[in-house]
């Protein structure tokens, strides 16, 4: 069966063709952060806008690459949320409207789902049931994965959700948007120890986070620095990091001692860090624990995740949408 999956549910516009017998056969991403950088956030509606600039030219050139034809679409995968609604509508217009006129299925998919069932883009892939560890600019969370549509959340982050948190320290220390990749390269330069920054949560005795009070231990740290030069900035960003990781990594590990599980799968664009694969490494390693990535390429939103769920959801039994539609901006990944 040939998928095309389409993710529009944010900043980024992708699209992906999945064959259930040969694998991923091509994708594209389009990221808006050039254009959004300006602003120092997402705008929703220019990032609606661009989402339409982009889907048929990224659509055209999996086509391409992968040697198909539209008419050899067996079932379309769009996120249906959540996220921002005018993008997701962008995306679910497109899925619907090829729907129609090819008369194929068409299957609405929980964007976090996709990321939870990213790693199985990779190679080994792991089994079910394992741990999850989805961290991302909009969430922290800890699940426990039984199969395809079986979640039980084990913990999530009580405010800002760890990739928030890079984007706001990035802020602090007078870096651009997205704030993750660039505290991290920065923290690489920073003398370790120069700055001890606090662990929210980590003895807290449950597996939920906390990330805004460290935000401000950062501020707190600039402001008594007075003169941010180049050393201090990589100083307190290495710090910052540090303690990031140290918390997302004692809990992933707690995670997996409570459930008695021994694979741990990591998602979302956070996931792509390269401190922190060191270190859930190290423990894997140290534990004797399986540790999974999606590929670096498909850390962030991409459509390859929204068709491979989109697949596991049609042999599941999912039935798919005809006729109206609609997206889902706030979504629970229970329901």
């Amino acid at each position: 069966m040939l998928i095309l999956g389409i993710e529009t549910s944010c900043d980024e516009t992708g699209l992906a063709l999945y064959d259930g017998d040969v694998g991923l056969l091509a994708h594209r991403v389009h990221s808006q952060v050039d254009m959004h950088s300006a602003y120092g956030g997402v705008v929703p509606e220019l990032a609606s806008r661009d989402h339409i600039r982009r889907v048929l030219p990224l659509l055209e050139d999996i086509l391409a690459e992968s040697g198909r034809t539209r008419s050899d679409i067996d079932a379309i995968a769009v996120t249906e949320g959540p996220g921002l609604a005018g993008a997701l509508l962008v995306g679910a217009g497109l899925a619907h409207a090829l729907g129609y006129a090819l008369g194929r299925p068409v299957v609405g998919v929980h964007h976090l789902e996709g990321h939870l069932l990213s790693p199985l883009l990779a190679r080994p892939a792991p089994s079910f049931p394992f741990v999850a560890l989805l961290v991302s600019g909009g969430h922290t969370q800890l699940m426990r994965v039984g199969g395809v549509g079986d979640y039980e959340l084990l913990g999530e982050t009580l405010d800002d959700a760890a990739g928030e948190a890079f984007d706001k320290t990035a802020q602090l220390l007078g870096l651009g948007y997205p704030g993750g990749p660039a505290v991290s390269r920065l923290a690489e330069f920073g003398v370790e120890g120069a700055y001890h920054l606090p662990r929210p949560m980590l003895n807290s005795g449950d597996l939920n986070f906390s990330f805004s009070g460290l935000k401000t231990a950062v501020l707190t740290a600039a402001q008594r620095a007075g003169n941010l030069c180049e050393q201090v900035r990589a100083d307190i960003a290495r710090a910052f990091v540090a303690a990031v990781v140290d918390v997302l990594a004692t809990k992933a590990m707690a995670a997996l001692d409570r459930t008695g599980l021994d694979t741990l799968v990591v998602a979302g664009g956070v996931g792509a860090n390269a401190q922190l694969r060191e270190r859930l490494q190290e423990e894997a390693g140290r534990r004797g624990v399986q540790l999974h990535f999606p590929p670096a390429a498909l850390c962030t939103d991409n459509g390859a995740m929204i068709a491979l769920a989109g697949l596991a959801r049609l042999r599941a039994g999912a039935g798919s949408r005809s006729g109206s539609f609609g997206v889902q901006p706030r979504w629970p990944l229970g329901s």
